[in-house]
């Protein structure tokens, strides 16, 4: 854990690892998802609006090298220079294709002179070992992760959200990815409907047992025109963190990371959208960063750590 802060953080923990500050930049490969296009199920999962974390220069109109580079310029047009560029396979599930254009689009993004290895966004019922081996393949000599859109460690709420995997499913595709050292995170969503604060914290325990390398967080947030904006509009008495205030949030975080495994790095701990897209965002419209430097005081006045609550066991 880095001794400044009192959690492990995503971007120190990437320096430490490439030697140098990173950035991520996002790509959409164009690729669909199977819980939209039929092979698993039609409608996508009840929350999901794919245009809500899509930044402007990410566009399937332009090739993965284009993309790159409008990337790099958009990052550097705001002072984010970087040593290492790693390109994020964000939008949709970037594991459903065909082995050959797997290999054709990973490619042209880790030949690019400038990047220094590629992170997989998916699906956990959408990895294969053919997939995990050409990954495994292009780990040899660069950068790469695989990040599992895993939202919930609760069957009940995976079926309600019309996710399309159960729990076990992110286990196995998580233990599968480890095999092959090859660095594996996970996203959660905080706040889906029938799921209470104590389900939250204690649910980390089942996402200790992953053995996951890094891990996101963010509030649930409800996007116009989606199946879930019904739902909240009919059922608000679902949704136990639907008017939390950004210091409730804070509270919950920093028990969440008290007990989650101190090894495995937080690279994110809420998300903003575009405020156009949004019916409902709970923590008053607090900015992410702010939102950060109050986690970090209240562990700081606190003297709390990331894990400082966690049984430990074995990874």
């Amino acid at each position: 854990m880095n001794t400044m802060l009192p959690y492990n953080d995503y971007g120190n923990a990437m320096r430490q690892r490439l030697g140098g500050r990173v950035q991520k930049l996002a790509i959409d490969a164009a690729l669909s998802c199977p819980n939209r296009d039929g092979t698993i199920a039609h409608g996508g999962c009840t929350f999901c609006l794919n245009e809500a974390f899509s930044p402007a220069y990410c566009r399937t109109a332009h090739t993965i090298t284009e993309q790159i580079d409008q990337g790099i310029a958009f990052h550097a047009s705001r002072g984010r220079s970087a040593e290492y560029y790693i390109a994020y396979f964000q939008s949709g599930t970037n594991t459903h294709a065909s082995i050959d254009t797997l290999h054709k689009i990973y490619h042209e993004a880790v030949n690019h002179p400038k990047i220094s290895g590629i992170i997989i966004g998916t699906r956990p019922d959408c990895i294969s070992s053919e997939i995990l081996n050409l990954l495994a393949d292009i780990a040899t000599h660069k950068y790469v992760a695989v990040e599992y859109g895993i939202e919930s460690t609760l069957d009940s709420t995976l079926h309600h959200v019309n996710r399309g995997h159960t729990f076990a499913d992110a286990e196995h595709a998580v233990e599968l990815t480890r095999q092959r050292n090859i660095d594996v995170g996970a996203h959660f969503i905080l706040g889906l409907p029938g799921e209470s604060r104590e389900h939250l914290i204690r649910q980390t325990e089942a996402i200790n047992a992953l053995g996951l390398n890094f891990i996101k967080f963010h509030q649930l947030q409800i996007y116009r025109s989606t199946a879930m904006a019904a739902e909240w509009l009919s059922h608000p008495e679902r949704f136990a963190l639907n008017n939390i205030t950004a210091e409730e949030y804070v509270d919950l975080i920093v028990e969440i990371i008290r007990h989650l495994d101190p090894t495995i790095s937080i690279e994110r701990f809420a998300s903003q959208a575009p405020r156009n897209l949004l019916l409902h965002s709970p923590l008053g419209g607090v900015r992410i960063d702010t939102l950060r430097s109050k986690i970090i005081s209240k562990m700081t006045s606190t003297a709390t750590t990331q894990g400082d609550l966690w049984l430990g066991g074995d990874r």
